[in-house]
């Protein structure tokens, strides 16, 4: 479900821009809290799933966009409020008419199959790639997202969201020229993030967030609970400018948002043992049995998951996608490195602070089950 056509927004777009699409990447500065030079992730190889991407509608997010990841808008990691349709993977038109529930990106609603994200780029059934365009900046750098933070020094693979067209409000292109120097940071793979730094706090929990839609329920839930940073991931710039926006007039200080594929940012650019927690809501679940494999949550990205999570961290997982709660369950299961907290092994009773959101409520209504999946880092 998207919230994305639905949200209330009284900025005049100004600007019709793709959220994200492959393409270089003019240099850049590095923001605080970041060290130059990657990580030593080690040489894993992703071209068999899709990036993150994150959840949110994107343009992104598994990831991204990720990922694949959904928010406010609906995604994928990798993971919004576009303007008309999209074309799927397959030449059918994608639209974001199917609520998915919650809206909320990375929080709340999915996206249509093909349109969200996660995370990450694109792609078709031809090959499973998308040739590269080249598409104008936005803003100058590092004063604002850039349209590919990777650029092409990334291998290209599966990805598990296509990319759209989205508007940017006069809104929130203010707030991402006046906070994204300060708040935000592109997933370039080429540095590794100092966490305590970015959020100038080192003793910060720091939970990440794959794709996060129009970011209404990840300010929800960092004000709620203000001693945890919120490290939100998406490629969905409308979302972006938004959640910043959100952010601002709340006073809120714990939220850092990430451009990029959420992958990158798991496997190059997060320290060991620097996360407490993982969330991923309402992500692209790629329906037809032949897109399965550009879903997000697969054994290796839980794999490289595995690595910045501390033990004990949380892993909170949300989809009304029956199918794909079920791959989710049995992949959780499986993996080593994860143990339920359900003593019977099952799904998880919503907890209190994920929020309901209107759209979610509206597909409760229509009969639809929302699977809530708590498991935690061994």
């Amino acid at each position: 479900m998207s919230e994305s056509n639905n949200f209330s927004q009284s900025d005049e777009p100004v600007h019709d821009v793709p959220a994200h699409t492959p393409g270089p990447q003019a240099g850049g500065s590095v923001p605080d809290g970041c060290v130059p030079g990657g990580s030593d992730s080690g040489d894993f190889d992703s071209g068999d799933f899709g990036s993150g991407d994150f959840g949110s509608d994107g343009s992104v997010p598994g990831a991204g966009s990720a990922s694949g990841a959904a928010s406010d808008s609906v995604s994928g990691s990798a993971f919004g409020a576009a303007s008309g349709a999209a074309s799927g993977p397959d030449g059918e038109p994608g639209t974001n008419d199917r609520p998915g529930p919650g809206g909320e990106q990375g929080q709340g609603g999915e996206p249509a199959p093909g349109s969200g994200q996660g995370q990450g780029g694109g792609g078709t059934d031809r090959g499973d790639e998308q040739a590269p365009r080249t598409m104008a900046r936005m803003f100058p750098p590092g004063a604002g997202p850039a349209p590919d933070p990777a650029g092409s020094h990334h291998e290209r693979r599966i990805r598990s969201f296509q990319p759209r067209r989205s508007r940017v409000t006069k809104g929130q292109r203010l707030a991402l020229e006046r906070l994204w120097p300060h708040w935000g940071f592109d997933v370039d793979g080429l540095r590794q993030l100092d966490l305590g730094a970015l959020f100038d706090d080192p003793e910060l929990p720091v939970v990440l967030e794959i794709g996060f839609g129009m970011g209404e329920a990840t300010a929800r839930m960092a004000a709620a609970d203000p001693a945890t940073g919120v490290l939100a991931v998406d490629v969905h710039t409308p979302g972006q400018g938004n959640l910043l926006r959100l952010a601002d007039e709340q006073g809120l200080t714990n939220v850092r948002v990430g451009n990029g594929d959420a992958i990158i940012l798991l496997r190059e650019m997060l320290p060991p043992d620097s996360l407490s927690g993982l969330r991923l809501y309402f992500p692209d679940p790629w329906p037809k049995a032949r897109h399965h494999k550009r879903r997000l949550l697969q054994p290796e990205f839980l794999d490289l998951a595995a690595r910045p999570l501390r033990p004990g961290a949380l892993v909170h997982c949300a989809t009304d996608w029956e199918n794909y709660a079920e791959q989710m369950l049995d992949v959780l299961s499986a993996h080593p490195a994860y143990e339920n907290t359900q003593p019977d092994g099952g799904f998880a009773p919503r907890p209190g602070n994920r929020p309901l959101t209107r759209f979610e409520g509206q597909g409760l209504d229509k009969g639809h089950k929302v699977r809530d999946l708590l498991f935690r880092r061994r």
